[in-house]
């Protein structure tokens, strides 16, 4: 395995276009990393990587090599476990991205028992609402909510989330309990704007409308772009919310949100695991990418 340590490093180097970030993820110094690809180079008589000083680039060679060096590492990964099955442990570091609420609500509460039966994982958790770059940014998986546009990557669909309307039960005293689309404008209620862009235009209030989802523009002078802050400001009072059950589901139990409209709920948002290639996913990756989807099914549809 020492020998493959070059096209390791060269697959990170490539695909995160620098060697500071691909040393960083690797766990090496960035010394190591140039050595090893510019060893790499000279063992196979060609270029694999055009350097500048501001950016790293593949040659043409390097393209090809590099589609062959991910080949040859999957079947490595997969040769080492084919026999071994859960007896061999899971070693290295994994790499993950999730959102926020799902992150905090369901995910990590859950990921003590996961540590606890593969204790020789390292694993780096990343909580953020927007979309990050798996390559650029050396994720193993990201768990995505909403469509996947990007179409070069490869997406496991889990389900669909559940969502629900909710207040506080203090708005609610100040405004009244909304039954009907009719209601939430006869009351005069008010909406939390959520978007991961600050600035762009709300979303508005969704509901079924026949057999496809319609909007209603509700006013509301807060604009969030954070889901923790979007449940945070529900709970002041600040106005209805439409949020997977998921991330409140705890606050119906302790009354802290009431949930409203249930016949018109959003539609429900669709959850996939994301992956940049499928044909190097090591066993790591499909074992958490398995446990992923085993915490995540009560709440999906």
């Amino acid at each position: 395995m020492q020998n493959l340590e070059p096209i390791l490093i060269f697959i990170t180097v490539a695909e995160m276009g620098s060697f500071t970030r691909a040393a960083d993820s690797l766990g090496i110094q960035k010394g190591r990393a140039s050595t090893a690809i510019r060893k790499l180079e000279e063992d196979i008589g060609v270029r694999l990587l055009h350097r500048t000083t501001r950016s790293v680039q593949l040659t043409e060679d390097g393209r090809a090599f590099r589609a062959r060096a991910r080949d040859l590492l999957a079947e490595v990964d997969d040769l080492h476990s084919m026999f071994a099955g859960d007896r061999v442990a899971l070693r290295g570091r994994l790499r993950v991205d999730l959102p926020t609420e799902v992150a905090r609500t369901t995910i990590v509460p859950a990921l003590p028992d996961f540590m606890a039966a593969h204790p020789e994982l390292e694993l780096e958790v990343s909580s953020t609402d927007r979309q990050v770059d798996l390559v650029q940014e050396g994720f193993d998986c990201v768990l995505r909510l909403g469509s996947i546009r990007d179409e070069t990557l490869i997406a496991r669909p889990l389900g669909l989330l559940r969502m629900a309307n909710a207040a506080s039960p203090a708005y609610l005293a100040r405004y009244g309990v909304p039954r009907s689309l009719e209601d939430l404008q006869r009351q005069g209620h008010r909406t939390i704007h959520f978007s991961t862009i600050l600035g762009a235009r709300p979303h508005g209030w969704e509901y079924p409308d026949g057999d496809s989802y319609a909007t209603l523009q509700l006013p509301g002078a807060l604009h969030v772009n954070s889901a923790q802050t979007y449940d945070a400001a529900a709970l002041a009072g600040l106005g209805l919310i439409q949020a997977p059950v998921l991330g409140i589901g705890q606050y119906f139990e302790s009354g802290a949100l009431v949930e409203v409209m249930r016949d018109a709920r959003r539609r429900a948002i669709p959850v996939s695991l994301v992956v940049a290639h499928r044909s190097n996913l090591s066993r790591r990756v499909r074992v958490f990418m398995k446990w992923i989807e085993d915490v995540l099914t009560p709440y999906l549809e």
